[in-house]
């Protein structure tokens, strides 16, 4: 595993400053748009929420990317918390001889 050098970007972080600010786009009229209350969107966008699956198909329908797209910012965020909150890892197992 290669270690993360940087905090990766939050989907949330994303969501806000590369479609809703650019597309003007209000977090109430987003979540309206994709059928959930707005402290839904409101979470994921303040960072107190990850984005599920059914949220990365409802954002990737309406702001036309993908959910993999989500899901893997969503997966950065984890990984980096864990490897964070793990600490020290231990190596990989090696054959031995017989």
């Amino acid at each position: 595993m290669r270690k993360m050098l940087r905090k990766p970007t939050t989907p949330g972080e994303i969501l806000r400053e590369e479609f809703l600010k650019p597309l003007k786009l209000t977090q109430p009229r987003l979540a309206r748009h994709v059928g959930c209350d707005v402290k839904v969107i409101n979470r994921i966008v303040n960072g107190r929420s990850a984005v599920t699956a059914v949220m990365a198909l409802r954002l990737s329908a309406a702001l036309g990317t993908t959910p993999e797209f989500w899901l893997n910012a969503q997966q950065a965020v984890n990984l980096y918390g864990a490897a964070k909150a793990a600490g020290h890892l231990p190596g990989a197992i090696r054959k031995t001889g017989s």
